[in-house]
């Protein structure tokens, strides 16, 4: 039977997996970084979000090199064992490279590196999965809107679209209410994804990306220092991620 010529519906959501030759040239990458600065910082991420992790690329792009991508090409960039380590004691920190961890080049000095790191924090909207950090009551009346300021009512024709993620509202002049109070979430309990769409709609931001340092290698020692953060929550490091995929294995400019 000869092929259909009708047209074919293809998805747009499929990412082209990496070539061995575009893998290649990113474990090269890393191996040339290597050579290049002081330093190579571990990193972890919270809240993983594509757009701050190019605003942290940003900002150092004139001092710093980042990778954040395939744990496995790390390691083997790296080197697993002091025989096959690309420089001498980096391999100490390959036993790290485990969940959403990336390699930061620098000759910025420890300190300053620790600092900018401890003070980047951006709030963003949280995803199903992660956990409410506060209470969230709306009250009775309007449903508010706090993207601007002053806060908004919503418009009439999204009031199908709150009682469908739960808000059991009625109209009154044009505006969508509620009549008594709704507890959107409860503090330390795992959002649904009709709670993470209802936060967002009403703009509470519920959750920070952050940037955890995790080990520090240096270039004319060899040695591997430990840096320890207890501001930073490595259960936040594996929740909410961003889930697009065109961001992994880059090395920044």
């Amino acid at each position: 039977m000869p092929k259909s010529k009708r047209q074919k519906l293809v998805s747009l959501t499929k990412v082209a997996k990496k070539t061995k030759e575009q893998k290649g040239a990113q474990l090269t990458a890393i191996q040339e970084n290597l050579e290049k600065w002081k330093y190579c910082w571990l990193f972890e991420v919270g809240n993983m979000r594509n757009a701050h992790l190019k605003t942290v690329r940003n900002l150092w792009k004139d001092s710093a090199r980042m990778y954040f991508g395939r744990g496995a090409l790390m390691a083997k960039a790296l080197g697993t064992t002091p025989e096959d380590e690309h420089r001498p004691g980096i391999s100490q920190l390959t036993p790290q490279i485990k969940g959403q961890v990336g390699l930061f080049f620098t000759d910025t000095e420890p300190d300053e590196v620790i600092e900018w790191f401890k003070d980047f924090r951006q709030p963003d909207f949280a995803r199903a999965g992660n956990r409410a950090s506060r209470t969230v009551i709306l009250p009775a009346g309007p449903v508010m809107q706090h993207h601007s300021d002053p806060p908004e009512p919503f418009p009439h024709n999204e009031e199908p679209q709150l009682r469908k993620l739960g808000l059991t509202t009625v109209m009154k002049k044009g505006v969508p209410t509620i009549d008594t109070p709704h507890k959107l979430c409860e503090k330390g309990k795992v959002l649904t994804p009709e709670q993470a769409q209802l936060l967002k709609l009403t703009g509470e931001k519920m959750i920070e990306f952050r940037v955890g340092l995790k080990a520090r290698w240096t270039a004319e020692t060899g040695k591997v220092v430990q840096i320890e953060d207890p501001a930073f929550e490595v259960g936040d490091a594996v929740a909410g991620g961003d889930g697009d995929e065109d961001d992994e294995e880059v090395m920044s400019e």
